[in-house]
């Protein structure tokens, strides 16, 4: 992904790709993690002030490569 950034950083105006499970809740079991509906494979995304046409296409790009793998 070109547009959005992988970082634990939510309060920005740029779009971000989070995973919860090691970053802004890394701090929490397993159960914890469950218990508040977060799962290994969750992923957060933050939309900040790009144009969504360059948002999608980026996202869309993500899957294709993350499908790859």
């Amino acid at each position: 992904m070109k547009i959005f950034s992988l970082v634990a950083n939510v309060a920005d105006v740029k779009s971000l790709v989070i995973h919860p499970a090691t970053t802004t809740h890394s701090q929490l079991t397993g159960s914890e993690l469950e218990e508040q509906g977060i799962k290994p494979n969750t992923i957060r995304l933050s939309i900040g002030t790009e144009h969504i046409d360059d948002l999608l296409t980026d996202l869309e790009n993500g899957f294709k490569a993350a499908a790859e793998v």
